[in-house]
């Protein structure tokens, strides 16, 4: 079953270059990821400060392999997570 993922980060000012550049190559390793789906980074136009990640993959297990990986650990979780002000985590599966 698909399982999808939106990830909402709020950085602290000052880090939002930082973030940008680590979203870049995180979409680049991921989207080679053979359980991905789509994996695209956003930054807000009205708040400079505000990304967001949508993300689908084929099933919970290809999910945890993406959350597992090296690149998780090096881009979201050693770039990206200390320069946040907040995170909010949707997980979901399609309706129907």
């Amino acid at each position: 079953m698909l399982y999808a993922l939106v990830a909402i980060y709020r950085v602290t000012p000052g880090g939002e270059p930082a973030v940008e550049a680590a979203l870049l190559e995180m979409t680049e390793c991921s989207r080679a990821e053979p359980g991905c789906l789509s994996y695209t980074a956003h930054r807000s136009p009205e708040e400079g400060n505000v990304f967001f990640l949508y993300e689908c993959y084929r099933d919970e297990a290809a999910f945890q392999s993406h959350a597992s990986s090296d690149h998780f650990a090096r881009y979201i979780k050693d770039e990206v997570w200390p320069r946040l002000e907040d995170r909010t985590r949707i997980l979901g599966t399609p309706l129907a």
